[in-house]
């Protein structure tokens, strides 16, 4: 049986006014961002052209260096000539990924223990499990710290206190290097639609935080930096797209990596650290073969972000021991002169300013897509409403028109 027009015309009618409303609502949120953003990029017009930091000879912010290289390479590490005796006349500590519960990785706590240097343990999982912590796998992170726990008795290690590195599923890096984007966005998709997730996570690392310090042991969390933009607009999106989980212990590290983009220089750090406990700088063992924009910092840009960040933040995370000890960077450090004063252009603070606000925007418009999509629809019906309504009134007055003809 075929379907004449009558028939079809409705469904055409109501996919029209569905492509129309998708329009609406993408160009609400497009004109939403735009407008957010020229209003702080209006504001940041006025700041000063360039941002002096003076140095300040009475900080000297204690260090801590993040490791995670599997157990024999570094055995080999800190077997090198002075490795020990660097970070000891640093007095720095380490932030030591478990990436094995083995005899060998027991051993090298061992020995910095011996040495007299803090060494935090680090929860991570087995790569299969995610390795990162995160809202997917909070059981696998719980019975990791069991396990963990089990470990150091066997082995009497000591820990200075344990860190919690909350980023996305490694396996979800894995398939964007891929290109698996169909994976991907369906696992994000999922997520979303998951209305209890973010609170869920919450509570399930909320508890382990509580066993971790009943345990005895002091808790860091190590966060993204646009962490701190989601909260200034009360969004979980971020939370949500990534199943990440906002959650804190007894001190939270906001990750500022400038090696990511080498073009912000200690902007990125500056920006960030008002909103910081702790910050931790990096990466000093980027792969050069990824780009000049992805490779590690120099010591010149190393430098210059740790003297920004101790204006802020008592004790300085840098990431990592491997690329430090690989570029020579301990023995200048020793050295490193912390009353040097640092300028940062205003063109690399612009760039962070507006980087911000767009994810502001972007977090607080996607937070609020329901009650703009609510809007829109309402005002369609509205329109749709008084559409008919002329339709209606016309067509009564067309008939009225006929009978008084006739």
């Amino acid at each position: 049986m075929r379907l004449g027009w009558p028939a079809v015309r409705p469904a055409a009618k109501g996919l029209v006014w569905c492509l129309i409303f998708g329009v609406e609502l993408a160009a609400s949120v497009v004109v939403f961002v735009i407008g957010w953003t020229l209003v702080a990029t209006h504001w940041e017009a006025a700041l000063p052209r360039e941002i002096r930091i003076a140095g300040d000879p009475a900080v000297r912010p204690q260090l801590e260096f993040a490791c995670e290289l599997a157990t024999p390479q570094l055995q080999s590490l800190l077997s090198q000539h002075d490795v020990i005796d660097d970070l000891r006349e640093l007095r720095a500590g380490i932030s030591l990924s478990l990436v094995d519960l083995s005899p060998g990785r027991a051993e090298i706590v061992r020995l910095l223990n011996r040495a007299g240097i803090p060494v935090t343990a680090w929860i991570a999982l087995p790569e299969e499990q995610g390795y990162y912590v995160n809202a997917a796998n909070a059981p696998q992170a719980a019975a990791r710290f069991a396990a963990f726990k089990t470990w150091t008795r066997e082995f009497g290690l000591r820990w200075a206190r344990v860190g919690l590195d909350v980023e996305p599923n490694i396996q979800e890096f894995v398939a964007m290097s891929r290109g698996n984007w169909s994976r991907l966005i369906v696992t994000v998709v999922r997520r979303c639609l998951d209305s209890g997730s973010v609170s869920r996570a919450r509570k399930a690392y909320a508890g382990l935080i509580r066993q971790i310090q009943a345990a005895g042991y002091p808790v860091e969390t190590y966060q993204f930096p646009f962490l701190a933009d989601e909260r200034k607009v009360h969004s979980t999106l971020l939370e949500r797209v990534f199943g990440i989980v906002d959650v804190r212990g007894d001190r939270e590290v906001l990750m500022t990596y400038s090696s990511f983009n080498h073009a912000a220089d200690s902007a990125l750090v500056w920006q960030y650290g008002p909103d910081a406990q702790l910050l931790v700088v990096g990466s000093t063992a980027g792969d050069p073969k990824l780009g000049a924009n992805l490779g590690p910092l120099s010591w010149e840009e190393l430098s210059r972000d740790m003297l920004v960040a101790s204006h802020f933040s008592p004790l300085i995370g840098v990431y990592s021991l491997e690329g430090c000890v690989r570029q020579g960077f301990l023995p200048r450090l020793k050295a490193m002169n912390w009353d040097q004063s640092v300028t940062i252009s205003r063109e690399a603070d612009s760039k962070i300013i507006q980087l911000r606000t767009r994810i502001q925007a972007v977090l607080w418009t996607g937070s609020h897509l329901p009650y703009f999509a609510a809007a829109i629809l309402l005002m369609d019906v509205c329109l749709i409403w008084r559409q008919r309504t002329r339709h209606r009134a016309s067509a009564r007055t067309t008939a009225a028109k006929a009978l008084s003809a006739v």
